[in-house]
């Protein structure tokens, strides 16, 4: 079986619980593959817990949830050493960041000492406690979410933090005809219970390797470059993109032509993932941008239409992209 069979697969069963994301669920697929990390942006109720879930289920994966709050500490997220009276000795216990997919809820309620634990933990996939080192289980992928309405009691994500997640993504209601079928298919039992797994961590392992051998060619290295740079000149933008997150687009385009059963990387891979990839990285000049239609823009929409602009006016390449 192809890889791009194995991803459609494991798509499909999460489709089975979650209707209409689609979208969403292949782009987790691509921040699986890239060993990056997603944070979803909406409003509660849209999907968030009941997707991360479906993911971690349908890979055999550990799954852990923490609620964060105000008074939530580091320890509580990587563990601690306590004295065990039995062995007459000091012993680790470990966190829930001790896992497979943690699933960071409303992440901006936790204070910044909180939220920097993770930093270390999503950057190196590693926990240092009390001077020891110690490796985290891979496949490792942080899904944070985050409310974009209620501000009261939340502490916003630093540029430093933001830099570390691959993408940002919105779950967005569903349509009227989706919204219908998620009232029949949960009219009588929740099908996350009955969610099988269709594969397994080392499958998942095998194709975080081959990702990274997808071929890219110096036309689109270029093409990726020039829409980094792009950002650092922009009008709009006060701090443009940064080489983490040069490196992180060219990633996750080689992720996504794998799920879709290529060899290589093409332009288009490059535009399809630059707003997810970028937009949140972006620090814009000011608030409060008016779009076409006369709506007050969030600083992340802003930022998106800056990296719109930029991909209709940088030339997008035509080569044979299957050479390197």
């Amino acid at each position: 079986m192809s890889h791009s069979d194995i991803a459609s697969k494991i798509i499909s069963n999460i489709n089975s619980v979650i209707v209409g994301k689609d979208k969403q669920i292949e782009l987790l697929m691509v921040a699986l593959l890239t060993g990056g990390h997603v944070l979803l942006e909406d409003v509660p109720g849209t999907g968030k817990t009941k997707t991360a879930r479906a993911l971690a289920q349908s890979l055999d994966l550990d799954f852990k949830r923490v609620q964060f709050t105000i008074d939530l500490l580091p320890s509580d997220l990587t563990g601690i050493h306590y004295f065990d009276r039995k062995a007459d000795q000091f012993v680790f216990r470990e966190g829930p960041i001790f896992t497979n997919i943690l699933l960071a809820d409303e992440i901006n309620r936790a204070t910044a000492r909180t939220q920097s634990a993770l930093l270390e933990c999503m950057e190196e996939k590693q926990v240092t406690v009390d001077g020891e080192t110690r490796k985290l289980p891979p496949p490792f992928l942080v899904i944070a979410t985050q409310n974009p309405i209620e501000s009261q009691g939340t502490f916003p994500l630093p540029e430093a933090q933001l830099d570390r997640f691959l993408m940002m993504l919105s779950m967005d209601y569903p349509t009227h005809d989706e919204s219908i079928e998620i009232l029949k298919r949960f009219a009588t039992e929740d099908p996350l219970t009955t969610l099988k797994s269709v594969a397994a961590p080392a499958e998942l392992l095998n194709m975080q390797e081959q990702a990274r051998l997808i071929v890219v060619s110096d036309a689109v290295y270029d093409y990726a470059t020039s829409i980094i740079e792009a950002t650092r000149t922009a009008q709009e933008v006060r701090v443009g993109a940064s080489p983490r997150a040069l490196l992180a687009l060219v990633s996750a385009a080689k992720a996504l032509a794998l799920l879709r059963d290529r060899s290589f990387c093409t332009p288009d891979d490059i535009k399809e993932l630059a707003v997810p990839v970028l937009a949140h990285r972006l620090c814009m000049h000011a608030s409060g941008a008016i779009s076409k239609d006369g709506r007050i823009l969030s600083q992340h929409d802003h930022a998106s239409t800056v990296i719109n602009n930029i991909l209709d006016t940088i030339p997008c390449p035509t080569e044979n992209f299957e050479r390197k």
